[in-house]
């Protein structure tokens, strides 16, 4: 009969700050650093919950955040070991709980960035990938940073927080080309305008607002730009991702506020568009039809 082990006790608790996500972790009397296992659902945006089963067949063993089939063939056996075995330790009231090996996070990101370089990713899935390019992005140089503070000593003198400070910082740094630059109201009142329902949560617009927000947007900047941005901007990344962040994100932000400001004071579509000739029509622009 194979002896039961008691679980291992945790000597320290936190949590880890990775963007809007407050990992609960703790290291463990082997040493080992743990994340608690419902953060690891968390962390990749899925609800808590065990194995998958169809009718009363198991078609996965795998936890929900990474059962997919499309995922399966990017899981190393490395990876596919923390999973199906999550280690058991003693919480802070002494209960016991159940967590991954801390190293199961950069290992999850792998996959994904494997599955997306293979084109394998499912729509709804590519927002995973680029939370994971980001992650493992911040992880490497906080990791180069924790380095030379080791080989230096400098480790003793830094802050008990700094390098979660300097993960932080790293992680805002990387989601900057990503955060959005078109607020809401520009296509809440573009909807308004148009007379199309607005549905704020709704990721499916009409094929005509892109149009529309390259004539009364992008065309609007410095000749030359919108052409140049269509011919060098990928089609995973969005138009206003290869502008740069001191010169060009600053004319879309104007032309942008310029646009919104026109749009609050009309009352419909010919109202709007009439008012917008009339204010571009001294920028050497073409005339747009109402």
């Amino acid at each position: 009969m194979k002896k039961l082990t008691q679980p291992l006790k945790a000597t320290h608790f936190g949590k880890i700050q990775l963007g809007d996500k407050g990992l609960r972790c703790a290291v463990l009397e082997d040493n080992s650093r743990v994340i608690l296992y419902s953060e690891v659902f968390d962390a990749f945006d899925r609800p808590v919950r065990g194995r998958r089963v169809i009718n009363g067949v198991v078609k996965s063993e795998l936890p929900g955040f990474i059962d997919a089939s499309n995922l399966k063939p990017y899981i190393s056996p490395e990876l596919e070991d923390m999973l199906l075995n999550p280690v058991t330790y003693k919480a802070k009231n002494g209960r016991p709980v159940k967590g991954y090996k801390a190293e199961i996070i950069p290992l999850l990101c792998e996959v994904y960035l494997a599955a997306r370089q293979a084109e394998k990713l499912t729509k709804k899935q590519q927002p995973l990938a680029i939370a994971s390019e980001i992650l493992v992005r911040s992880l490497s140089k906080v990791g180069i940073v924790a380095l030379v503070d080791e080989a230096t000593g400098y480790q003793y003198e830094r802050e008990r927080r700094e390098l979660h400070q300097i993960l932080s910082a790293y992680i805002n740094e990387e989601l900057l080309p990503w955060t959005k630059q078109f607020p809401d109201e520009f296509y809440r009142h573009l909807f308004r305008l148009r007379g199309w329902k607005y549905e704020p949560s709704s990721v499916k617009r009409p094929q005509y607002v892109g149009k529309l927000t390259m004539d009364l947007v992008y065309d609007q900047l410095p000749e030359g730009v919108a052409e140049e941005l269509k011919k060098k901007t990928p089609k995973s990344k969005r138009l206003h991702q290869g502008l740069t962040e001191d010169v060009g994100n600053k004319h879309l932000q104007q032309q942008l506020t310029r646009v919104i400001t026109l749009m609050k004071i009309s009352s419909n579509w010919k109202e709007f568009m009439s008012l917008f000739n009339k204010v571009h029509q001294n920028d050497d622009q073409t005339e747009l039809e109402i």
